[in-house]
């Protein structure tokens, strides 16, 4: 069974940065790409950004381009979203997701991805 868990969510000031992770188990962890969604109240869930397989490959929404950082460590079955320079319009509960296919690359649509953490609240005061 495809376990993720999000850590690190909290609150902090816009300009300041903040670290979340994701662990994995139930399976090879470093053989699935591994993405982070968020999604703020009354609207939908929205892709940030996403890493391959072996970590080499990142891709990130234009909202956050530039200021978050997705990286993985496969020994540790964890991916991490490093977030610089936080905005008020960041706050949102931030999901990590992945695949069941590991032939699926990096996907901005949430449909693609079957396995959810529970989300952690990141709230940005201004």
């Amino acid at each position: 069974q495809v376990q993720l868990v999000e850590f690190g969510g909290g609150l902090v000031q816009a300009g300041n940065s903040l670290t979340l992770s994701c662990v994995g188990s139930g399976r090879t962890f470093s053989g699935y790409t591994m993405t982070w969604f968020r999604q703020a109240p009354g609207k939908e869930c929205i892709f940030v950004g996403g890493i391959s397989r072996s970590g080499i490959n990142t891709q990130y929404a234009d909202s956050v381009k530039g200021r978050f950082t997705i990286s993985r460590d496969n020994a540790k079955n964890t991916v991490y979203l490093l977030m610089n320079n936080l905005k008020p319009e960041d706050t949102a509960v931030y999901y990590c997701a992945t695949p069941d296919s590991p032939y699926l690359g990096v996907t901005s649509y949430s449909a693609d991805y079957q396995y959810w953490g529970q989300g952690t609240q990141v709230t940005v005061s201004s």
